[in-house]
């Protein structure tokens, strides 16, 4: 029987591979963690892209993220690096582990949590489980795309291509958004995301999933880090560590975990 949900995942895994090939986020985060070697969880870490940079400058990383596919890519870059591990893991429902100098939720994994949870718990769980993984005085990276206008940056009808390529196994096809709407009063963003596949073998393979987010404003960020027990200690609209403003398009807070 065809596994089209592999081979969805598997493509997907490629054409991030292939997308998102940026640096400048992971220098930025490494100036804002330090010199010092740290022991640090990535939750979501995905392929790696940013957690086996952090390995390789001398941190000692561990790594979440359920998608097998995207492990799939982290042995080709870690080889020869010993100070990092990753395993497949629920982050809502699993445990974390503690005693961690560092946790980083990056790549706008806020908004992107995949949960049997509502999006909103899953978000504020994921700050309070961070809080109970660090050590005390220990700091949580966030990273995720900001804006005071929501509306305009996802409420548009049509269709709205995301990727689009061939992957390593010969599979090509466009994975798309559609129709996306966001609600002022609750913050949730829906859509459709839409895949169109055709395998080597020439099957086609057409799927539809709901999309369903939920975007969190700074003032309600900066209430649930207070209330989990964190001090924000450096806030940045970009990667020029200019702070944020109208002009900028990105939240990226270091918040320290309080004394008990």
């Amino acid at each position: 029987m065809l596994n089209e949900e592999k081979i969805i995942a598997d493509w997907s895994a490629d054409m991030y591979e292939i997308d998102e090939t940026e640096t400048i986020d992971v220098e930025f985060l490494l100036k804002c963690l330090g010199a010092t070697p740290k022991h640090i969880l990535e939750i979501a870490c995905g392929s790696g892209r940013i957690l086996v940079p952090l390995a390789k400058a001398g941190h000692s990383v561990v790594g979440l993220d359920m998608d097998e596919s995207m492990l799939c890519k982290i042995p080709a870059k870690a080889e020869g690096v010993n100070n990092i591990t990753w395993k497949i893991a629920d982050v809502i429902a699993e445990d974390w582990g503690n005693d961690y100098d560092a946790v980083v939720i990056a790549g706008n994994f806020l908004m992107n949590i995949i949960s049997e949870e509502s999006p909103e718990y899953a978000q504020r769980l994921l700050i309070e489980k961070a809080k109970s993984a660090l050590k005390p005085g220990g700091m949580l990276y966030i990273d995720y795309n900001q804006t005071y206008h929501p509306k305009q940056w996802f409420v548009y009808s049509g269709e709205r291509i995301i990727w689009q390529g061939t992957d390593s196994q010969g599979t090509k096809g466009t994975m798309s958004l559609s129709d996306s709407t966001y609600d002022m009063e609750t913050g949730m963003i829906r859509a459709t995301r839409r895949y169109q596949l055709e395998t080597a073998t020439g099957v086609k393979i057409h799927k539809e999933v709901p999309s369903v987010k939920h975007y969190v404003l700074l003032e309600q960020l900066h209430t649930w880090l207070e209330d989990a027990g964190f001090r924000i200690e450096k806030e940045y609209g970009d990667y020029d560590g200019n702070p944020i403003s109208e002009a900028t398009g990105r939240a990226i807070i270091c918040a320290v975990s309080k004394e008990e």
